[in-house]
């Protein structure tokens, strides 16, 4: 059995503080603001990026062990060396990509 359903021109109250013919172009309003603002924090986001740079400056110790197929303690042999400078941020330790460079040119 299908039950028949009437749909009136004025349902009842809306739940929104708004009229139903106020509340579309404002929901529009709104969604228009949020795009322009999106648009905007990527636009700044751009700015702060580097361009022309084709390379990381510095590289994390797992990363120079792939690079030359060597282990942690070999790359620790080179810093006692001097062969190559480390540079700690918080917990992690880097290394330039100049010196790595070097290091991967033989002189």
């Amino acid at each position: 059995m299908k039950e028949h359903v009437i749909y009136e021109k004025n349902p009842g109250p809306m739940l929104f503080p708004y009229a139903p013919e106020k509340f579309w172009p404002q929901v529009r309003q709104i969604i228009r603001e949020e795009i322009k603002h999106a648009e905007k924090q990527t636009m700044d986001a751009s700015l702060y990026q580097t361009t022309g740079l084709t390379y990381r400056p510095l590289d994390k110790m797992a990363e120079v062990c792939k690079l030359f197929h060597v282990s942690k303690p070999t790359i620790y042999e080179w810093v006692e060396h001097g062969k190559l400078k480390p540079f700690k941020i918080r917990s992690r330790v880097y290394f330039l990509w100049q010196d790595i460079q070097h290091l991967r040119t033989p002189s």
